[in-house]
């Protein structure tokens, strides 16, 4: 019998070459739709796989069978070649030789298929001896366990084998098509703005979709396997509302109406239009229930005070606002910021003081103009941070030293401070004048003595597409120093802290020699590449009329020692390894801690690399307060909090501001009015705050190129320490980033989801970045594809 070869990579695979068969000999099957419920499916041509180490009689039949119905056929001789051919071709069924065959392990090959992605939907038989009637039939659960779907006794007979083909085709093929088909489901159900919830008839929980996580705060794994009448147990539900439904769905109707949730960070629960649907199995007897809860709120209202009215109902019932800019209200410049800010009021991640704010907001929609006033007020104590912190503004009595010094030492660190400069604080807006960074003059000592190919890489540094990764290799892994000198030259820095720009190379030399070569992530060209984000953003208009010189200098100081002498390991690792920095600091920010203490430690070792020797304690108390504060934002595990803050406190109220701005006819969004309402202490901090935390996780925004480059030093770096803790026997942090099985794909798209969309989408309507806004969605659709690609 001939065959054709069919090489892959070092192995081999045949595929026989067909014998001529008169036409009426052909039994091919025809019948190729299938019926999912109300879906129409096809089903291909199937596509075999033969693992047998030797062709024989039963090999010959399968083949022929196969022929006969017209389905393509391959052969495979060893366990190599099979694995091979079947991660090229994704056969439909595989049949392997399990008669006693000594070339190659059976259970271990199917295995082996079913630990890859592709498997999920392969019908993989084995073909063992036929049992004489007397012998006892031995167990099939070996062959279970191991991934087979079926055991078939050997028969050379081509008609047998037909059958048994045709059994797999109408039966365990057709029942995997069905399910690829269910993927399609569930993809759309994850696509969808209703929460979906779907239940067994004892209204255990079995699966609910993103967007019931989002309108209840509770992850699936939350809520998988428990009970669905627990989650409505809030007082506005009636206690027979679910004997009302059950009734109803027992009988195999729909229930349809008004429906409470509970969320998580609240007891109120959810109002929301709710539909009950039974699905019913044989004879009639209730299998699943399925609930849809209507969350995409009624854009129909074009009226201002019906609008408001909708609002205060949705935040009443913890439902988002929708804010809809009025024609006459677009401001000019500015509206792609719209697009932003449309996402940000529907943020899935909503705190408290977050959904307070929001009903006064709303409230005052329809209020008097006495009670709008006094509702301002209220908002601007809110919007504060310290909400809890003293603020001392009645003069103590004079000479009343102990109380002051009681006050300042004991209550807070800053109460001095503030006692100091509370009559002033009508004033505390108009600060220093901001320095551009496109008018400084940067000293060309230093700059000049650099190798030409760093010059010249460097002069695209005011650039967002400007190549970190270059300047890394031009400079032998030292782009800090280079980046630094240009950086801190273009803004200033040596005339504001009154140093050489010896002093500041220096400086820039000792901070890099301590972060860590070896790490793949966490090392100096991670510093450099957030200082250049820094730097990047300081320069947008808004950042530049809101913040002052001392602010941009303690941005950039920031970014250079915000991850120093980083280990290359989280803040989990530390803590569960008893780590002496994780003791420290008490488990509290652990690095974060440490990067800010030894940046200041570090800078005060030598005269020779003290670049804040000549500032005064006065300027040098708020340039430290600031360079820690932004250095500890950068902690992840505050990461919404921040966001949240930023968002109410600054994008909400600026967009207050820009309606009033508008519908008064005052001018430009960017008034004297909101500049002073973003040139407060709170808001320049709050200001900060994300400016730092988008520059250090600003990678995906990059180019393409380099954002793949970023992905996988990030992932190199995780993957070292779940080896680490593997070895070490500690819990395993990330389980999923494992070097055998981890998607790098799937990872970026999940940060993104659930990180970087709001925080850019806010930090874009803030200071109009589109080109990094452009950068975001086409790397989100390359990893997105990718992640696509290695499922199929």
């Amino acid at each position: 019998m001939q065959s054709s070869l069919v090489t892959m990579g070092n192995c081999q695979c045949y595929r026989k070459d067909k014998r001529p068969v008169p036409a009426a000999q052909y039994v091919q099957n025809t019948d190729n739709e299938v019926t999912f419920g109300p879906m129409k499916l096809k089903q291909k041509n199937l596509s075999i796989l033969l693992v047998f180490a030797k062709e024989d009689a039963q090999s010959d039949g399968f083949w022929w069978a196969a022929d006969k119905m017209g389905y393509k056929c391959f052969i495979a001789h060893n366990a190599e070649g099979a694995l091979e051919c079947y991660l090229d071709k994704h056969h439909d069924v595989v049949i392997i030789d399990h008669r006693s065959n000594k070339a190659f392990d059976p259970e271990a090959l199917c295995r082996s298929m079913r630990a890859t992605k592709s498997s999920d939907h392969t019908v993989i038989v084995a073909v063992t001896k036929r049992i004489a009637p007397e012998k006892e039939e031995p167990s099939v659960l070996s062959l279970l366990k191991a991934g087979f779907n079926k055991r078939i006794p050997e028969n050379h007979n081509v008609n047998s084998c037909i059958n048994e083909l045709l059994c797999l085709e109408y039966g365990e093929v057709r029942s995997q098509l069905k399910l690829r088909a269910c993927s399609a489901v569930f993809s759309a159900l994850d696509n969808i703005s209703d929460a979906v919830q779907i239940c067994n008839e004892d209204n255990q929980i079995q699966y609910v979709n993103p967007a019931f996580e989002r309108l209840t705060g509770y992850s699936a794994e939350e809520v998988i396997g428990k009970d669905a009448t627990e989650m409505a147990r809030v007082d506005r539900n009636k206690t027979d509302l679910h004997d009302s439904i059950n009734n109803q769905l027992k009988k195999g109707k729909f229930w349809e109406g008004t429906y409470h949730t509970r969320r998580k960070s609240s007891d109120v629960g959810v109002s929301s239009h709710c539909v009950f649907s039974p699905v019913l199995g044989p004879g009639g007897k209730l299998f699943h229930i399925v609930s849809v809860q209507k969350t995409t709120p009624d854009t129909s209202y074009s009226d201002r005070i019906k609008e408001a009215e909708y609002n205060l109902a949705n935040v009443k019932l913890g439902l988002p606002v929708s804010f809809r800019r009025r024609s006459s209200g677009v401001a000019h410049g500015y509206p792609r910021r719209r697009e932003s800010l449309a996402k940000i009021h529907s943020m899935t991640v909503e705190a408290p003081i977050t959904k307070v704010i929001n009903i006064i907001n709303a409230a005052q929609e329809n209020s008097p103009i006495t009670v709008v006033q006094a509702l301002d007020k209220v908002l601007e104590i809110l919007r504060t941070s310290q909400l809890y912190s003293p603020h001392f503004v009645q003069p103590m009595k004079e000479g009343d030293t102990m109380t002051s010094d009681l006050v300042g030492g004991l209550v807070s660190q800053n109460v001095k401070r503030q006692l100091i400069t509370s009559s002033q604080e009508s004033s505390s807006v108009s600060h220093s004048k901001p320095v551009s960074g496109h008018h400084i003059h940067i000293p060309n000592n230093l700059l000049s003595q650099m190798p030409a190919e760093v010059i010249e890489i460097l002069e695209l540094e005011p650039s967002w597409d400007f190549n970190i990764i270059s300047l890394e290799k031009a400079t032998a892994k030292r782009p800090l120093v280079h980046l630094g000198l240009k950086a801190m030259a273009r803004f200033g820095v040596c005339d504001f802290l009154r140093v050489d720009e010896m002093t500041v190379m220096n400086w820039l030399n000792l901070i890099e020699a301590n972060y860590h070569s070896t790490n793949s992530y966490h090392n100096s060209t991670h510093a450099a590449d957030v200082l250049h984000a820094t730097a990047f953003f300081l320069t947008r208009e808004r950042n530049q009329a809101v913040l002052d010189q001392m602010d941009q200098v303690a941005c950039l100081i920031a970014a250079i020692i915000h991850d120093v002498d980083h280990p290359g390991y989280t803040n989990a690792f530390l803590i569960n390894e008893k780590n002496p920095l994780a003791l420290m600091y008490n488990d509290q920010a652990v690095l974060e801690n440490h990067h800010a203490a030894l940046g200041f430690q570090l800078s005060w070792k030598d005269n020779s690399v003290n670049i804040f020797k000549n500032l005064t304690r006065d300027e040098y108390t708020p340039l430290r307060e600031t360079i820690i504060d932004m250095v500890l934002a950068t902690e992840m595990k505050q990461h919404f909090e921040h966001l949240n803050k930023f968002v109410s406190c600054v994008n909400k109220s600026t967009l207050k501001l820009e309606e009033t701005s508008s519908m008064s006819g005052t001018g430009s969004p960017d008034s004297m009015a909101i500049i002073n309402q973003l040139s407060t202490p709170e808001n320049r901090s709050l200001i900060k705050r994300m400016l730092i935390k988008c520059a250090d996780v600003s990678n995906p925004c990059r180019t393409t190129e380099m954002c793949i480059e970023w992905a996988k030093r990030i992932a190199e770096e995780y993957f070292i320490q779940t080896d680490e803790e593997k070895r070490r026997n500690l819990p395993v942090v990330m389980p999923i980033f494992d070097r055998k099985t981890c998607s790098i794909p799937k990872s970026q798209t999940s940060f993104i989801d659930f990180f970087i969309n709001d925080m850019f989408d806010a930090w874009d309507y803030f200071c109009d970045i589109p080109d990094l806004m452009t950068h975001l969605q086409e790397n989100y659709r390359y990893w997105k594809e990718k992640s696509e690609e290695e499922a199929s």
